[in-house]
């Protein structure tokens, strides 16, 4: 299990990884979130140059089972968005923590990270849930 929590990675309660670039964040869902939904067949994505609150819904995924709302885990302005996942959201099944991420941030504020939950702590989340 271990293995599909990158430790590089900041995380979310509702299964939301972070991962910082520089002054930018990129946000996507873990592996466990989309092992959980199954095939991932649309994903709404927020607009470039939208404002995201931390805990704040950004967006919706859609799988053959479910659909679950999407949670920033930071404040900030949207500045990509992956349009890739509009012709191939399935690409979050196969690649949660790589082309499958889903936008690009410029935080408000990086204290907000320290907020967000570690690769052990994440781990931690999902044996005792």
């Amino acid at each position: 299990m271990a293995g599909n929590i990158p430790q590089n990675l900041k995380y979310t309660k509702e299964h939301e990884w972070a991962r910082i670039e520089g002054n930018r964040v990129v946000v996507g869902v873990t592996s466990h979130a989309q092992e959980a939904l199954g095939d991932v067949v649309y994903v709404e994505l927020p607009k470039v140059g939208a404002t995201l609150t931390a805990g704040k819904q950004f967006g919706v995924i859609e799988s053959t089972k479910a659909v679950s709302d999407l949670f920033s885990p930071l404040t900030g302005k949207v500045v990509k968005v992956n349009d890739a996942l509009k012709d191939s959201p399935q690409t979050i099944n196969s690649d949660p923590y790589g082309a499958g991420w889903i936008v690009e941030l410029e935080p408000s504020d990086t204290k907000e990270l320290a907020g967000l939950m570690d690769a052990s702590a994440y781990e931690n989340l999902l044996k005792n849930s």
